[in-house]
């Protein structure tokens, strides 16, 4: 059975993600998986142990200490993993989510999230896990992984949002906005929302029938265009911030990720930049 698939963790991003979540879950008229996942630690890594450097009583003992550690470390890993799945399991059902099925799990994240993606409509994400802080400007490694390598539409969520009441559609003719172009004209998630075109480049003749094709594509619904010189993130961004209640749609990733590490990433600027919830197509 199809179903939103909500991903949390102890970051400030899981209530948001539940926000996001039971949007999407009422729209979609379908339930939502909320997967929480207990990552595996070494504990002689994770407390830098350099019993080695000692003898060998000694560095038993210390590596019977660590064993011992990690196991209460693990316990209390599970604890706050089932009290923070019951807090947001609460939260989901009191913003209306179909229903709500918990997901408790050990391992990879992103494995996790890439194998239980197969039933999902669409999988939301927190922009940045749980050591956010360490790292206020720069996107969470996890998300751009899940990004690259699913194969599922995946709804990125801001640390506070507020409900989509307009999409902005970053356009460009590539392959992926098209896919994020169909997305806008056929799916429920966007039923009934007024739909603002955004694209960058000189005002020519070439931008402007762009534009009018995808505008076509959307005949029958509340749309506007706005096509703005510049670089493109600079101008979604300016076009976002300008709309209260935004979400934005796009294309992810058109380039090979030797390409993006060279030249840089408007899916990753974008993604990074913007406070309003973020949904990504390949």
């Amino acid at each position: 059975m199809e179903n939103v698939l909500a991903c949390i963790d102890a970051s400030s991003y899981a209530a948001s993600v539940c926000d996001l979540a039971a949007w999407a879950s009422r729209r979609l008229e379908l339930p939502v998986e909320l997967l929480h996942v207990v990552q595996r630690k070494d504990a002689v890594a994770e407390r830098h142990d350099l019993s080695g450097a000692i003898g060998f009583g000694v560095k038993s003992s210390l590596l019977e200490e660590l064993t011992q550690l990690e196991e209460a470390d693990a316990r209390l890993q599970v604890e706050r993993g089932r009290v923070l799945i019951a807090a947001c399991t609460e939260r989901l059902k009191a913003a209306g989510a179909v229903d709500v099925k918990p997901l408790h799990r050990h391992g990879g994240i992103v494995e996790a999230i890439l194998e239980r993606e197969a039933e999902a409509r669409v999988v939301v994400i927190g922009k940045r896990g749980a050591s956010r802080e360490f790292a206020q400007d720069h996107l969470g490694s996890k998300v751009e992984r899940v990004v690259r390598a699913s194969n599922r539409p995946i709804l990125i969520a801001s640390c506070a949002i507020e409900t989509p009441r307009v999409v902005v559609l970053a356009y460009d003719g590539s392959q992926a906005a098209g896919r994020a172009l169909e997305r806008c004209a056929n799916s429920p998630l966007f039923r009934g929302l007024p739909v603002q075109i955004v694209s960058a480049g000189a005002d020519d003749d070439k931008h402007r029938v762009l534009l009018a094709d995808a505008r076509s594509k959307l005949e029958g619904r509340d749309v506007t265009t706005t096509l703005r010189q510049g670089k493109a993130e600079e101008v979604i961004a300016n076009v976002v911030e300008a709309t209260p209640g935004a979400i934005l749609v796009m294309g992810a990733y058109g380039h090979s990720p030797l390409r993006t590490l060279i030249v840089g990433s408007t899916t990753t600027a974008m993604i990074r930049t913007v406070h309003v919830p973020v949904l990504l197509m390949r």
